[in-house]
C-alpha cells in the first residue's frame, strides 16, 4: 500500500488503472500545469477501490477562486466536455473543473485550504490506513457495494457500523 500520495510516481508501478491514470496525466502535463496550487490525486484509483466509473480528483489549494478558475479556463477548456463552476461545499468556498479525455472524467478541485487538510485527502489516507488493516476482503466488500452505487464514505460507513454522517463519521477515525 501507498503511503505518500503526494507524488503521483506510485502510480507507475500500480495496477493498469493506476498506470492508465499516470500516462492520462503526465500526457497533459496536469501536476506541472497545477503545480503551484500543490495538487494531490485523491479519490479511489490511488487506494485501489476503484469500479470502471471513478473519476481522477485532483485538489488544489487556492487563494483566490477568480483567479483559480481564470487559470483553469486557460489550460483546459480546449478539453472535453469542460465545465467549471463554483459551489459552496460544507460552507466552504469550492471551485471545480471538470473535463473528459479517452479514459478517465477529471475534476480538478480547490478551496482555500492545505490539500493535504480538504477532506478529500484526509478520508483517503483513513480509509488507506482501514483498508491495510481490514485486508482484502474487506476491501472488495467496499468495491462490491460502490459498484451498486453507493459512494465511497458511504460504503466504509457501512461496513463500519457509523451511524450518523458517513462523511463526519470517518474524519473523527483520523489519528
Amino acid at each position: 500500500m501507498i503511503e505518500n500520495f503526494i507524488d503521483i510516481e506510485y502510480l507507475k508501478s500500480g495496477n493498469a488503472r493506476q498506470r492508465l491514470a499516470y500516462s492520462e496525466i503526465k500526457k497533459l502535463n496536469i501536476f506541472e500545469k497545477l503545480k503551484k496550487y500543490n495538487p494531490i490525486l485523491t479519490g479511489t484509483i490511488p487506494i485501489e477501490i476503484d469500479i470502471p466509473e471513478s473519476d481522477l480528483d485532483i485538489i488544489c489549494e487556492c487563494q483566490n477562486h477568480s483567479e483559480f478558475r481564470t487559470y483553469l479556463l486557460a489550460q483546459f477548456s480546449d478539453k472535453k466536455d469542460f465545465k467549471v463552476y463554483s459551489i459552496k461545499q460544507n460552507g466552504i468556498d469550492s471551485t471545480i473543473a471538470a473535463f473528459k479525455t479517452d479514459h478517465f472524467l477529471f475534476e480538478i478541485f480547490g478551496q482555500n485550504i492545505p490539500t493535504e487538510k480538504q477532506n478529500a485527502y484526509r478520508h483517503m489516507i483513513i480509509e488507506n490506513r482501514i483498508l491495510k488493516e481490514k485486508g482484502s476482503e474487506f476491501k472488495q466488500r467496499i468495491k462490491k457495494l460502490k459498484s451498486t452505487g453507493i459512494k465511497t464514505e458511504p460504503a466504509f460507513a457501512k461496513l463500519l457500523g457509523l451511524e450518523g454522517n458517513p462523511y463526519t463519521e470517518l474524519l473523527k477515525l483520523e489519528k
